[in-house]
């Protein structure tokens, strides 16, 4: 097992690394930008080092910066969190070249489904279906136009180097496919360098559901489940919950399997996630991409499956095998993740950064947890990600963790900035989400108009 970790990383994915690390017994080393000098994960790792000024491209992105840092101090082990380096294979090639282990997929698996068009391809290989789509990557639109006709409207464009919603339009008709074309092509190239794209059918009504997995070094894959995320806006995720009410025990068994067969054939190691759309109106499940790092909602699942993603992927670094198989992992209960953004969504969910008056999160009770770095006098930088704290309920079963839910949110006060608490309260207290009557264009097509409509 490792002696030491450097966390690359910052905010409440960083706290949660360290006291994952300090229960192995391990000692942590926090890199942090001038900006987050007082923040929770530097004040509470082991160790701690700035390593340059507040924008990200100085800092948290800077690959050379965290290798030295690591090398300095005699980290054997770096953990990328997620966002930032998390996903980026040059890192992850650098951190093999000084002998540092990158706790994370090897730099080649991250290339394979980090690139959209040859994760579809693998997963072809592999006999786990696939969105109707391009055969390749599409650079133009007269060829967006020759492949929109094919698969036939609405259709869905996509960055095939991209993730985190961005460089993702959707089309309904023709004389709609060359503006969006041009603008998602053009937000490609700036977010990821890289402005090929690629075309898939829409599947409409749909769930987002995303399957867990862990695979060990010895080749060994089990799956945790899946949750769903459908309740987005702008293509990015704002609740989270599992298991899922559209699945079933059988469709769970299906997807699980197609999971699992995903990662081996493409010889994943550590956590991951695979991402389907389920078409809610046949049943049937399509591949989306892979998520080749840990997740914002991996907390869900650790509730109903009992098992630590964290600890697993230090554990797989170090060589370890995984200690579970597939008939130890029982789903209970049902968990929901809430988001918690210094944001005004009043303003177009406007980030609110600034500094922390007067604050109490949510506690007491059984299955309730708060992830988060904020503390009472903290200043939210202007800087990076506005996501101040996830809280995770548990219950015996999803009424139960709805109510708990309505009661966290209830409680949770934060002054000094705006946040999305009583957005979030009313959404978890809509009709439509208490029935589990909602697809991935419930929130931003229903939900969202209503909200704003509401009076201050």
């Amino acid at each position: 097992m490792f002696k030491k970790i450097l966390i690359a990383n910052r905010g409440e994915i960083a706290v949660r690394i360290i006291r994952a690390a300090r229960e192995l017994g391990i000692q942590t080393v926090a890199v942090y930008s001038e900006a987050d000098r007082e923040a929770l994960h530097t004040l509470l790792a082991d160790e701690a080092v700035c390593i340059g000024p507040a924008k990200a491209t100085d800092s948290y992105l800077n690959m050379h910066q965290i290798i030295s840092a690591a090398v300095t101090l005699q980290a054997e082990s770096i953990h990328p969190g997620f966002g930032f380096l998390s996903e980026n294979s040059k890192f992850a090639n650098l951190c093999e070249e000084v002998g540092v282990k990158f706790i994370g997929p090897s730099a080649k698996v991250m290339d394979t489904m980090g690139d959209k068009i040859n994760a579809r391809a693998q997963m072809i290989a592999a006999n786990v279906p696939v969105i109707p789509g391009s055969d390749g990557e599409v650079y133009d639109a007269t060829q967006a136009l020759e492949v929109a006709q094919k698969i036939g409207y609405p259709v869905m464009l996509k960055a095939s180097a991209g993730g985190g919603g961005k460089g993702i339009r959707k089309v309904n008709s023709q004389e709609e496919l060359l503006p969006n074309f041009s603008s998602a092509q053009a937000e490609a190239q700036a977010a990821f360098g890289n402005g090929a794209m690629y075309m898939e059918r829409v599947i409409y009504p749909a769930r987002h559901i995303e399957v867990q997995i862990l695979a060990d070094e010895q080749g060994h894959v089990v799956h945790l489940g899946e949750r769903d995320c459908s309740l987005q806006r702008n293509n990015q995720k704002v609740l989270e919950e599992a298991p899922s009410i559209a699945i079933g025990h059988t469709l769970r068994e299906k997807i699980g399997a197609a999971a699992v067969a995903a990662a081996k054939h493409v010889g994943y190691e550590n956590a991951g996630t695979i991402e389907f759309l389920l078409d809610e109106s046949t049943g049937d499940f399509y591949f989306m991409e892979m998520n080749t790092r840990i997740q914002v909602e991996h907390p869900v699942t650790e509730f109903v499956t009992n098992v630590d993603i964290v600890k697993n992927q230090i554990k797989i670094a170090a060589g370890e095998a995984l200690d579970i198989t597939q008939e130890d992992i029982k789903i209970t209960g049902h968990a929901i993740e809430c988001r918690i953004n210094a944001e005004n969504p009043k303003f177009n969910f406007a980030p609110s950064p600034g500094k922390i008056t007067d604050l109490y999160l949510p506690s007491g009770g059984v299955g309730l947890r708060v992830d988060s770095a904020m503390y009472q006098g903290y200043t939210i930088p202007p800087f990076y990600d506005s996501m101040i704290a996830k809280i995770i309920v548990h219950g015996e079963n999803r009424f139960e963790a709805l109510m708990k839910m309505q009661r966290a949110l209830f409680e949770l006060e934060v002054e000094g900035v705006k946040t999305n608490a009583e957005f979030q309260l009313d959404l978890i207290s809509d009709r439509h989400v208490i029935a589990g009557d909602y697809d991935t264009a419930f929130l931003g097509e229903t939900f969202l108009p209503n909200y704003l409509k509401k009076e201050d």
